[in-house]
């Protein structure tokens, strides 16, 4: 092993360790702050939110916590796995032994990432069974039988492969045949293949899954669209999806690009929510497009990815980059595969550090779109409806400042109401627990 390799070793050790222990201590700092204030409702939310619904989301944030660190245990286990244990290693000579070298080049490399993919969904399956069939059962969010729950599954897996498929192999080509500076290309691809999904997705993946019917309701729809027409904004269509057929949560949301924009209500939304609170909500999904955050991101996600696509073309060049992590280098047959598995790893590790300051960037975008919504609508039909939200959903008005901090897109219940100047939350007995 060459200095550069137990350097690297070192380095990928300690940022494993260390995310480790960082993951732990915010979940065990959620847990404890969030079973310490269990027993009484905060005095802002006293007159308007019961104590078995606040019991309710308390329980529920800390059995996903709970359920969240085991996760984490198992996912460093399989990681350690892959790379300092060989897995990845013993898959690649597993692969390399075969046939599949006779048919091309791309063919092993393709079957490396593809067997990669299905072990790792096998090894994350009776998580994402538990999470489904037992704690969102438990709380009442869970509507899915489990034919239907394998039903998606297959049905997300072929999808996954016929899109997913077609765009490694272009990459991988290009990793082998366009030179030194072949991430260029492939961060073009990489970025054109996104954006014809934002224009794909509404009208041919989103229907595998669910049912999307035009919004029917004439009073709300003649409201949406004064709405949509007094902020200069145009959708192809309002429509309502069948989100009770799998969760009780709600939500809504825009989804498309340029003219394939369309306006989505799930089912639950709108029968938990009044025609003036839709409106709200409404009007804060609009303040992200008035205050370009959607564009942002996808300059931002641009920008992370070219600079991924160049750290990529280096590594991939380093042989220590892969004796480190537990590989050894194909002699005879391209690395590109291996490269890309590798990075796909260790990147997560060292994101993970910044990614509190993603999530401080999202929540000023809440709160800008907030302050949108309550100039377009009425500020109490917005709080109102945001209080609705966090109690159907079972969101904790009580989660750990640092957790949240460090983890959360959105702003805590307290502090999107405080900065809506609505300190003492809206009367909205009526909403269900």
């Amino acid at each position: 092993m060459t200095d550069y390799s137990l350097a690297f070793t070192l380095v990928f050790s300690a940022a494993l360790v260390l995310g480790v222990m960082v993951r732990f201590y915010l979940s065990s700092r959620q847990i404890r702050h969030v079973a310490r204030h269990r027993d009484a409702v905060p005095a802002a939310f006293a007159n308007t939110i019961s104590l078995a619904a606040h019991q309710k989301a308390a329980d529920y944030t800390i059995a996903k916590s709970r359920l969240g660190l085991l996760e984490m245990a198992f996912g460093t286990a399989v990681l350690l796995g892959w790379t300092l244990l060989d897995g990845l290693d013993l898959l690649n000579q597993w692969v390399q032994s075969g046939t599949l070298a006779s048919w091309g080049p791309l063919a092993p490399q393709l079957a490396l990432v593809a067997g990669f993919a299905l072990i790792s969904g096998a090894l994350d399956l009776p998580f994402t069974l538990y999470s489904t069939f037992r704690v969102e059962e438990r709380f009442g969010f869970n509507k899915m039988s489990f034919s239907l729950w394998l039903g998606d599954l297959l049905k997300s897996t072929l999808v996954g492969a016929l899109i997913g498929l077609p765009i490694l192999a272009l990459i991988l080509w290009l990793m082998g045949s366009a030179g030194s500076l072949w991430w260029l290309w492939a961060w073009t691809a990489w970025m054109g293949f996104n954006l014809l999904i934002l224009v794909l997705y509404p009208t041919f993946i989103a229907p595998l899954f669910n049912k999307f019917q035009p919004l029917e309701d004439e009073q709300l729809k003649a409201r949406v669209t004064a709405l949509m027409q007094r902020c200069g904004f145009a959708a192809k269509g309002l429509f309502v999806m069948d989100g009770s057929k799998r969760s009780a949560h709600a939500n809504a949301y825009f989804t498309g690009f340029g003219a394939a924009k369309r306006v989505v209500f799930y089912d639950t939304l709108l029968k938990q929510l009044s025609p003036p609170e839709v409106d709200a909500v409404l009007a804060h999904e609009l303040g992200h497009f008035k205050h370009k955050h959607i564009i942002q991101r996808i300059v931002m996600m641009f920008a992370i990815s070219l600079a991924g696509f160049a750290l990529l073309g280096w590594l991939s060049q380093q042989i220590w980059f892969y004796t480190a992590l537990g590989v050894r280098p194909n002699l005879g047959a391209p690395n590109d595969a291996m490269a890309l598995l590798l990075f796909m790893l260790v990147v997560p590790l060292l994101s993970f550090f910044i990614s509190p300051l993603f999530a401080r960037l999202s929540r000023q975008h809440e709160f800008q779109a907030d302050a949108y919504a309550a100039r377009q609508t009425d500020g109490h039909d917005l709080s109102s409806a945001l209080l609705k939200l966090y109690q159907d959903n079972a969101s904790t008005l009580t989660p750990d400042p640092v957790f949240a901090s460090f983890y959360y897109s959105h702003p805590p219940a307290s502090e999107r109401l405080g900065r809506m100047g609505q300190r003492a939350a809206p009367d909205v007995k009526g909403a269900s627990a």
